[in-house]
């Protein structure tokens, strides 16, 4: 019986089979890399309902964090703040601004404007603001410098790792509980060496074990 296939197939095969092999591992390693955490979530910054700009009120009018996000130091949770705490302003500065319609028609009807958020834990995670600010830890650490943002993104991955790497390491990131809403604020020493003393004064040490984010 004649041979069908010549010997040259045979390297053709092998060659297409490892190309294929080759084609799959490259497709895994990069939904890999592109689906982590330090990859997926850093840089995200989605559309909001309403153009709200923190480098203009943050930054630029010097609000304090505490003033929308006032939940911070007294619950686990920032909070949204209401449409309520928008018009405590608005109600006469820009009332009649077409970019703060949503606002207003959010405010005569009662009803939250639909805010997309964007820093996002996973349900398992157990995460406190008051105890992280009242600790001083600033909002900078986690969120970046807001206050120069005229559209918020993440630009921390917020993995177990990076937590981690901070409850390990507070020092650096530790300042006066007073200053944790002034984004710009630097000491005038060594941030560790001063972190070191506020943590060894206020007894601060962080968990480190499981338990301590997995409730």
């Amino acid at each position: 019986m004649p041979q069908i296939f010549g010997k040259s197939s045979d390297k053709i095969l092998k060659s297409v089979i490892a190309g294929i092999t080759l084609l799959v591992a490259a497709a895994v390693l990069a939904l890999a890399y592109y689906t982590h955490p330090d990859v997926a979530d850093t840089g995200y910054a989605p559309i909001q309902p309403v153009a709200y700009s923190h480098k203009l009120h943050a930054g630029d009018l010097a609000m304090d964090c505490y003033y929308c996000h006032f939940a911070a130091e007294q619950s686990a949770h920032a909070a949204i703040p209401s449409t309520a705490v928008c018009m405590n302003c608005h109600a006469s500065v820009k009332a009649d601004s077409p970019r703060l319609a949503l606002v207003r028609q959010s405010y005569d009807a009662g009803q939250s404007i639909p805010w997309v958020r964007v820093h996002r834990l996973p349900d398992y995670v157990y995460f406190n603001h008051q105890a992280h600010v009242a600790s001083g830890v600033s909002c900078v650490s986690c969120h970046g410098r807001v206050d120069q943002m005229e559209v918020v993104k993440q630009v921390e991955p917020l993995s177990m790792a990076w937590c981690l790497d901070c409850h390990r390491n507070p020092d650096a990131r530790l300042r006066p509980p007073e200053f944790v809403t002034r984004l710009s604020w630097r000491p005038d020493e060594d941030a560790a060496a001063l972190g070191r003393q506020l943590r060894e004064a206020a007894g601060i040490n962080p968990p480190v074990h499981c338990s301590g984010c997995h409730r």
